[in-house]
């Protein structure tokens, strides 16, 4: 594939590896002790002088470059943020050092496409500021989100208003002190087309009628955040607050979902090569029956093996990236699914061979790998299962030799 790297993309990516050896990783300990001191709800103070130092040095908001007020005429490619992401996907809190952290960066981008000029100055803004946060309110407890025409919360206009009723649940980082505004996707005309029926809106957490429930964890983990329910109890907000037209809640989730997923992939390959790291460091350091494992037949095989396969879905992501940068998210919509597939399964076995090697604590708080593990088999669901994404590749697939296919016959196009 003739895709190449521009030459201000290059800069940066060295520039972020720097920081990443030289300031980031040299910090992971505060950052858990504070963590620990400050409730997993909290806000480690050290994230503050993080992004300072990541502000200083132009690496801030890089996903989104036409936002970027340090340097406005930059224009990164999704090829060229590609190596950034994965360099910070090996440590778990570093995309929200330098503000490129999920949910915030999809959010964001729905904000500055189709939010009022009011909603942007009073929650991209910050939002771009790193200021505060925000949470994506899609997934339902009582429905299969993975269509989500399925969606169920109501939105009804009332006058100057529109009023929410329903619950939510999975809104990722909710429960933070720094998360003050939620993008909703309910509907809005229960009878219209099934894709038109669903609208987006912006609403404030200290909105009357917004209440936390259910507090989900994740394999046992209580993440930082959380991801809990969120009840929706006649929130009434203003007209303003919608996202778009109404009826386009469906279009803007997919044209969100698109960037959103390449990232989590292309932050998986970074899980995966510290995940080796960690691998033949403690196949080093450990010894079994008179040599250490890293003598080990086997453990070699696990060795070349993820290398190969790391290597290999990198090539994907990027070819994949390269699509979207020259022909566009649709057109590159099955590698899109592809890699939501492929990327994360990768990680798992790589993240599980880390483990094996590790005995014991490899599933400890001690070693980062159970936590690995649990993110990346949460990924296999989240924005669209495997499942969703391989009906996804293979309706393509058929297209090719039977134009017109549907994959359910019974419902109406």
């Amino acid at each position: 594939m003739p895709y190449e790297f521009t030459t201000k993309g290059l800069e940066i990516q060295e520039s972020v590896r720097r920081f990443m050896e030289n300031v980031i990783v040299p910090s992971e300990e505060t950052f858990y002790t504070q963590l620990e001191e400050a409730g997993r709800d909290g806000y480690p103070p050290v994230l503050d002088k993080l992004k300072s130092a990541a502000m200083e040095r132009g690496l801030w908001n890089l996903f989104l470059p036409h936002l970027r007020r340090e340097s406005p005429g930059t224009q990164l490619s999704n090829l060229d943020y590609a190596p950034i992401s994965e360099e910070l996907g090996k440590v778990g809190f570093a995309s929200e050092v330098l503000n490129c952290n999920a949910p915030d960066t999809g959010n964001m981008e729905i904000l500055h496409h189709y939010g009022s000029d009011r909603v942007k100055a009073e929650w991209l803004e910050p939002l771009l500021a790193g200021e505060i946060r925000s949470a994506f309110s899609m997934t339902e407890p009582d429905i299969a989100s993975s269509d989500a025409t399925n969606i169920g919360l109501s939105i009804v206009r009332d006058g100057d208003e529109y009023v929410l009723n329903g619950r939510k649940w999975f809104s990722s980082g909710a429960r933070g002190e720094r998360c003050k505004v939620l993008i909703v996707m309910g509907k809005t005309n229960p009878n219209a087309a099934r894709h038109l029926q669903q609208s987006m809106i912006v609403v404030p957490m200290e909105t009357p009628g917004v209440e936390l429930g259910l507090d989900p964890h994740v394999f046992g983990y209580a993440e930082r955040g959380g991801h809990p329910e969120v009840i929706y109890r006649n929130v009434r907000v203003p007209v303003d607050n919608l996202l778009g037209d109404e009826g386009s809640g469906f279009a803007i989730s997919q044209a969100r979902l698109g960037p959103g997923r390449i990232h989590h992939c292309m932050r998986s390959i970074g899980v995966a090569e510290r995940a080796l790291d960690l691998m033949v460091i403690r196949s080093l350091e450990r010894s079994t029956f008179g040599t250490s494992l890293a003598h080990k037949g086997l453990i070699q095989d696990w060795i070349a093996e993820s290398r190969i396969e790391i290597d290999m879905a990198r090539e994907y992501v990027l070819r994949t990236a390269y699509l979207m940068d020259t022909v566009g998210n649709k057109a590159a919509a099955a590698q899109i699914s592809g890699i939501k597939v492929a990327i994360p399964n990768m990680t798992l076995k790589v993240i599980d061979r880390a483990i094996q090697v590790h005995g014991a604590a490899g599933v400890s708080q001690f070693f980062p790998l159970a936590n690995m593990y649990a993110h990346q088999r949460t990924l296999r669901i989240a924005d669209g299962p495997d499942e969703v994404h391989k009906m996804t590749i293979a309706r393509r697939e058929i297209l090719k030799h039977q134009p017109g296919f549907h994959m359910n016959p019974n419902i109406e196009h």
